[in-house]
């Protein structure tokens, strides 16, 4: 029998407890296990007029044969829409108990609903900068990489989170090899892709123009692009951006890696807003997210949409049935 997926429920005075309450219908026949504060999610469906069922599961009971509540204490009362750092210690366990229930094999997937950074930076560990970088640590691994998917559009990113001005300093040919091998690993391992095809796209404007608009592509992603075909990957690029999302490109690659965030990610959410899915690759376990943040301002409200947490649980169902066949 597969082990089941675990989901961490977010910050819990944003929309991640109210993205749980329609998993025992939607989901009745699944094994999926829910970190959450049992009152968070009582008062959440009270405030929302929801009827929802949470048989009650700790380590150690039977396997769920459907969604089942891992009680995680809040730390501190909870007011829809408002956070409070006081919860932030209880975030972290919150993801601790899922992460290390992936690494000793309890769980089959991870699937994560949205925190807020600044929340446990300020209540619970200054250092924190998100689930990505906390999960790698967790699990010892130095490198991951962050890749979207919506619908049959992938785009991987060979950095993330940095200001723009940032960018090209971050973008060195051992950084971009490395990316480049857990992409492809990945999509081997995780996705059963043989032989991945990878679109790499170029730094500057018209991928630099021949040095003309900058170097970055003759210097360092060309070389790293020609060091790893030689070991057999299937890369083409780098490639201008501007023209890199046409459907016949598309439809000849696996996936398709940015040089920075708002490069990639603007095609990929316009492709499928509400429903893209964040998976991080490197990591010894799949992990799958929403592409959304906690946003207060429409916790408790009824005004959600669930696409992308539906998106994440579904892909992680599908990752695990191919891993195991």
């Amino acid at each position: 029998m597969t082990a089941p997926i675990v989901i961490t429920s977010g910050d819990p005075a944003g929309i991640g407890p109210d993205l749980m309450l329609d998993l025992p219908s939607r989901y009745a026949d699944t094994a999926l296990v829910v970190l959450a504060d049992r009152q968070v999610l009582h008062d959440r469906a009270r405030l929302l007029g929801v009827q929802a069922t949470w048989p009650q599961w700790q380590p150690g009971d039977a396997p769920p044969t459907g969604p089942v509540l891992w009680h995680c204490p809040a730390g501190a009362p909870v007011t829809a829409g408002q956070p409070d750092p006081a919860t932030g210690n209880g975030t972290l366990t919150m993801l601790g108990r899922a992460a290390r229930g992936c690494l000793d094999g309890h769980f089959a997937a991870l699937v994560t609903a949205p925190v807020a950074k600044s929340i446990i930076r300020e209540g619970a560990d200054p250092a924190f900068t998100g689930h990505t970088e906390f999960f790698a640590e967790q699990a010892g691994v130095d490198q991951v990489v962050m890749m979207l998917a919506a619908k049959t559009l992938r785009v991987a990113l060979a950095t993330t989170h940095l200001p723009l001005s940032q960018v090209a300093a971050a973008i060195t040919g051992p950084a971009l090899e490395a990316t480049l091998r857990i992409l492809c690993q990945d999509l081997r391992d995780k996705f059963a892709i043989d032989s991945p095809r990878i679109l790499v796209l170029g730094l500057n404007p018209h991928a630099g123009e021949g040095g003309h608009l900058g170097r970055e592509e003759l210097e360092i992603i060309e070389p790293a692009l020609e060091k790893l075909r030689r070991q057999g990957l299937r890369l083409t690029g780098p490639v201008p951006a501007d023209t890199a999302f046409q459907p016949a490109l598309l439809a000849q690659h696996d996936a398709v890696l940015a040089m920075y965030h708002d490069q990639g990610l603007p095609v990929l959410k316009y492709a499928g807003f509400g429903e893209a899915v964040n998976i991080t690759l490197g990591l010894p376990f799949i992990r799958t997210s929403v592409d959304h943040g906690t946003a207060f301002d429409l916790a408790g409200s009824g005004r959600i949409r669930a696409g992308s947490l539906h998106a994440a649980i579904d892909l992680a169902l599908e990752l695990v049935e191919k891993r195991s066949s």
